[in-house]
């Protein structure tokens, strides 16, 4: 298995063609599909299915991609301090993410990214809007949705875990069916969030009493003793005035992807950052 190979088959998954592949490779066509082939040779299963529409991966082709695109961040990473590229790194990356993202999960990372890298300014804006890539309202995107846009390169990044907090003083008792238990939760701009679903699924007798679009809000209401809440676990066990309660059912965890355009995927700092932040939260 060559390394070329898997810059192929990279480039192949995120144009969906070969003729695509090709031209972002610099490469002929018919180049591209005798290297897939020996790819798939090599390594003994078929990557793509090839449909009237293009090249889609097959499951064992989006196994392999997470760890092709690992492969070529570590590679570029070392081209750039090979050739000094990273010394002198300098200007603006615009960061979006949810709020609580940001705080609790982003925050640490970038300030680590600025001691590293000194003049790059990372601008972040923690917004509940998605921001589009295309229209350069942001250059880099932390979201809980896959990205579908054409001209969008994208990752899983990591996998959040969610729990269910009380007060740290409080003494819940049994669950049950939520019977005579209070509930925070999010707002009904957000009823079709997994954590809400499985809320009424395996607590529909809780009383709802307060509503909020945002996480910390949320934390505060349950640290204030308002109700019982459903929260990330980065920010729900980082809070030493709430406490996780053991439940037979766990909230549903998310995947975070990150995703950024196209056209700036040879933007050193960009990459800098992006090796930066994979290199830490990645998992």
């Amino acid at each position: 298995m060559e390394w070329s190979d898997l810059r192929v088959f990279l480039a192949i998954a995120r144009e969906g063609t070969l003729g695509g592949a090709a031209r972002r490779t610099g490469q002929t066509q018919p180049t591209m599909g005798r290297r897939l082939k020996a790819l798939e040779e090599a390594m003994g299963t078929t990557l793509f299915h090839r449909t009237s529409e293009g090249f889609v991966l097959t499951e064992q082709g989006a196994a392999v991609l997470p760890h092709a695109e690992r492969m070529e961040e570590e590679a570029l990473s070392l081209q750039r301090e090979v050739s000094g590229k990273t010394r002198d790194l300098s200007g603006l990356i615009r960061v979006s993410s949810s709020d609580w993202f940001g705080v609790h999960v982003l925050s640490p990372v970038l300030a680590s990214f600025s001691l590293a890298f000194p003049r790059i300014i990372v601008e972040l804006v923690t917004d509940s809007r998605l921001l589009s890539l295309a229209r350069r309202e942001a250059d880099v995107v932390f979201r809980i949705r896959p990205f579908s846009e054409a001209d969008v390169i994208s990752r899983r990044l990591l996998r959040i875990n969610y729990g269910l907090y009380a007060r740290a003083d409080d003494e819940v008792g049994d669950l049950g069916d939520g019977s005579g238990h209070r509930l925070v939760t999010m707002d009904e701009a957000f009823g079709g969030m997994p954590d809400v679903e499985w809320a009424h699924e395996v607590l529909p007798n809780a009383q709802i009493v307060a509503r909020s679009n945002n996480r910390d809000v949320q934390a505060s209401l349950c640290a204030h003793g308002a109700g019982i809440a459903i929260l990330p676990r980065p920010l729900g066990d980082a809070r030493a005035d709430l406490k996780r309660l053991l439940f037979d059912r766990t909230p549903p965890s998310r995947d975070t992807y990150l995703g950024y355009h196209k056209d700036l995927r040879r933007s050193p700092r960009l990459r800098a950052l992006l090796d930066h932040v994979v290199k830490r939260l990645s998992r």
